[in-house]
């Protein structure tokens, strides 16, 4: 093999040695790969296929140990760091043109506990992993709403799901982290031990180092739970948001709901009649007793004649899975951004509906996730996470096939949000960032106050800024 081009962690570009690169391949267990190397392409791909990124280096690690070799590689070699989990951010940081992808995609493994109601699992788990483990038990904890969504991303970003508002977020759940510093050190953060780090974990993102696994506090969830679905005719939206609104001000905390502007996907399980039409889709999980649940959400299904109406008794998994099969890996371009709102008023309901009702591609997905009860009553300065007073959160979940729509897809999500800006007190989700193009003024919005505690932290753990593809804190050491 000829000397390597790589890019270094300064944006410059140099090669490697053969010989250097071999010596690597040596220490890893896991497989270390290459452009020339077969399987170079299936190994590159991450989620969103807007990004088509070529890393010179794939360090498949398979454990701790490799982590740790890999870590130190890069740093001793100036190379720059994308860290993949379950590779499914939309910004794409989970790889890298010309560095290093430490990826830690095979490390799935998943303990249960059931005595102790806890869980761990790798750092490369997806949530459907967990899930699967957890519920042999009749147990879950806060994860995300998309199976094939990764827990590392998802959790250190904060992890809103469909038990929020009964079990808090992933971090209120978080009992300890197994972390590679920068410094090629593992470390243990919780509540009693490295304090500090777990406080910057848990809402901070990957900033801080690679986590290799995440130990989490489970709860009885299902088999079966209560999923509420109807999908009413989007020219109603005006009506049915209010009274959705006002449903969910004294919902009980065991249900979360989201509201959704979506179409009707064109597939044989939906009636061809509706196919390619725009809806407002109540979508609502009761983390409780499914006939009790069933009784709770009928009023959401009786707000006139639904488009579809997909509310059942269903197992969590299923819930859990039951959005994956639109939002497949490598195949469809994502550009997902947020803010918080002040609330849902009717002038923040009008402001919403105009671009909300004509996207410019059929599968553009519009949010509104309803916060409040357990996420709401942890203390702000528990955790690097900032948001949990918002009433609502507003996703513009930016989904598209056409590569030639993308500038247009992208200035439709951006021009929305900044016509919601007026109905916001500012903030946002910072795993639905966009591509973080804002930068630095982009993640002072999402962490407020707690940045200049962030930057501490940074210049402790990672003083040369090593984990930067990300939604990065720089360091000021």
């Amino acid at each position: 093999m000829a000397a390597l081009q790589v890019m270094l962690n300064t944006g410059a570009d140099t090669t490697l040695d053969d010989s250097v690169v071999e010596n690597f391949r040596a220490q890893m267990r896991g497989d270390v790969i290459t452009p020339d190397d077969a399987g170079y392409d299936e190994a590159r791909l991450i989620w969103n296929g807007m990004h088509d990124k070529r890393p010179a280096l794939i360090a498949r690690c398979t454990g701790v140990a490799d982590v740790i070799d890999a870590v130190n590689f890069a740093r001793n070699n100036n190379l720059l760091v994308a860290v993949r989990g379950g590779g499914h951010n939309v910004a794409g940081s989970a790889s890298c043109d010309g560095g290093i992808m430490i990826d830690l995609s095979l490390m799935t493994g998943v303990h249960v506990n059931p005595v102790a109601r806890t869980a761990r699992a790798q750092g490369g788990a997806t949530w459907g992993d967990v899930d699967r483990e957890t519920q042999v038990f009749g147990l879950a904890t806060a994860g995300g709403v998309v199976s094939t969504t990764g827990i590392a991303g998802l959790t250190l970003g904060g992890g809103l799901g469909w038990l929020r508002r009964k079990h808090g977020l992933s971090i209120d759940n978080l009992l300890s982290v197994d972390v590679v510093t920068a410094g090629g050190q593992f470390v243990t953060a919780s509540e009693h031990e490295n304090a500090d780090l777990f406080w910057g974990i848990r809402g901070g993102g990957g900033n801080f180092g690679i986590v290799t696994s995440f130990e989490y506090q489970l709860h009885p969830v299902g088999p079966e739970v209560m999923l509420c679905a109807p999908w009413y005719p989007a020219e109603r939206a005006g009506e049915i948001i209010p009274r959705w609104r006002d449903f969910m001000a004294s919902a009980p905390e065991a249900l979360s709901s989201n509201l959704l502007f979506w179409t009707v996907p064109p597939v044989p399980d939906f009636p061809e009649e509706v196919h390619g039409k725009r809806a407002v889709i109540l979508a609502a999980v009761y983390a409780g007793p499914p006939d009790e649940g069933e009784r709770v959400v009928q009023p959401l299904r009786e707000l006139g004649e639904p488009l579809l109406d997909l509310s059942g008794k269903m197992p969590w998994t299923v819930v859990q899975s039951a959005f994956d099969p639109f939002f497949p890996k490598g195949e469809r371009q994502y550009y997902f951004k947020s803010r918080y709102l002040k609330d849902l008023s009717d002038s923040t309901i009008q402001a919403m509906l105009p671009r909300a009702v004509n996207p410019p591609a059929p599968f553009v997905l519009i949010v509104v996730w309803h916060y409040g009860g357990a996420m709401a009553r942890v203390p702000d300065e528990a955790t690097a996470f900032l948001g949990r007073k918002a009433p609502f959160l507003f996703s513009v979940d930016a989904v598209w096939d056409d590569v030639a729509q993308t500038d247009e897809v992208i200035n439709y999500a951006r021009g929305f949000l900044e016509d919601m800006a007026a109905h916001s007190p500012g903030g946002l989700y910072i795993n639905f960032a966009g591509l973080g193009e804002e930068g630095e003024h982009l993640v002072r919005d999402a962490y407020g106050t707690h940045y200049e505690r962030l930057v501490a932290l940074k210049n402790k753990y990672d003083p040369t800024n090593l984990f930067r593809l990300n939604q990065n804190i720089k360091p000021s050491a």
